[in-house]
């Protein structure tokens, strides 16, 4: 009988207990999944600000005077398009075109970049990379030195006291005792920003954060709110089997650049996806889950219930016939057909 694994935890996993947090596993790591709960965690980061703890992704170093060709022809997004002090959001993709994962990439120095990959991916964008290493390029693991918060929210950098900034954009600063490199970025569709600390460092932020009033909030709030805004989740809705065009992600793909991929990805835009990923909200009652059939020839690969529009929403593959905006889906909710409506990107929207 196969022993079970063992969970690994952040450096904040004695904080998130003593919060009363519910975990679960997730990604080989023991996560918060909720505090007080999904619903009021959610609306916490729409209306003023929430932490997340994201230390179980990984962070990746490449360096050199070679870093920069390495990391062109592996990654869709044209580095080119960034100065040091600048983000990019890009994809690491496979020969035929699939998705190994989406992550973050930091221009840090001339010859230096930092990639946020997936918790999931890890270890495979590390060996991927560390594949296909050239003389002059050198791919480091750092994942276990770094710790990362996620502060978002519209009040988010006014309750931490920082300068406003444009987004794909950082700057390295001391918050409350404690060096940070803080990155404009996020998952939450809502402004803010993402601390990476020192591993050591990680309580310090936290309780910092805390007592900056950020609600504290778990894997499920994250989880309803990328969806609101529609942000991919590989595995879910991106994956190996999936190609950027097809997954709407093609502004993330530099096709007049050389990297893997790249081929499969210009035949697919020449000849048109077959299937798009689209967002959808319920017309009938009814919450729609990952695996859902939809009428035609699709499948629901995200769903949940909106906390802000009160309604189920989703995302999923269907043929292109299906895609446009206003088309009406059938949805395939555990033996019951319920009525849904293709919607434009994003499905929720502040209204300012």
């Amino acid at each position: 009988m196969p022993m079970p694994q063992t969970l690994l935890h952040t450096p904040l996993h004695d904080r998130h207990v003593e919060l009363g947090a519910r975990m679960v596993p997730f990604a080989g790591w023991e996560m918060p999944v909720q505090y007080a709960g999904v619903i009021p965690e959610h609306r916490a980061v729409r209306m003023d600000a929430g932490v997340f703890d994201v230390s179980h992704m990984g962070e990746l170093e490449v360096e050199g005077p070679r870093a920069r060709e390495l990391l062109q022809g592996a990654l869709s997004n044209d580095l080119d398009r960034i100065s040091v002090g600048e983000a990019q959001y890009t994809l690491l993709t496979s020969r035929d075109g699939g998705i190994v994962d989406d992550l973050i990439v930091y221009r840090v120095g001339e010859c230096s970049y930092l990639l946020v990959v997936n918790a999931a991916n890890r270890e495979t964008d590390y060996a991927w990379l560390k594949e296909r290493e050239i003389h002059g390029s050198d791919v480091r693991d750092v994942s276990e030195d770094c710790a990362l918060l996620a502060v978002q929210g519209p009040r988010a950098i006014e309750r931490l006291g920082l300068p406003p900034a444009p987004p794909f954009t950082y700057a390295e600063t001391v918050l409350d005792g404690v060096e940070v490199m803080v990155n404009r970025t996020g998952y939450t569709g809502e402004d803010g920003c993402e601390l990476l600390c020192m591993t050591e460092d990680a309580v310090r932020l936290w309780d910092a954060v805390l007592e900056r009033g950020a609600v504290p909030c778990g894997l499920g709030a994250r989880d309803t709110l990328r969806l609101e805004v529609c942000y991919p989740l590989h595995g879910n809705d991106i994956g190996l089997d999936t190609d950027a065009i097809s997954a709407g992600l093609g502004w993330a793909c530099a096709l007049d650049k050389e990297f893997e991929g790249v081929e499969a990805l210009r035949l697919v835009k020449a000849d048109g996806p077959e299937r798009r990923l689209v967002a959808f909200v319920m017309e009938d009652k009814a919450i729609p889950r990952q695996g859902m059939p939809i009428e035609g020839g699709g499948e629901v690969t995200s769903g949940s219930h909106s906390p802000m529009l009160e309604v189920g929403i989703g995302m999923g593959y269907v043929p292109v016939a299906q895609a446009s905006p206003g088309t009406e889906l059938t949805i395939d909710v555990r033996g019951r057909p319920r009525r849904a409506r293709v919607v434009k990107k994003p499905i929720y929207k502040r209204e300012d």
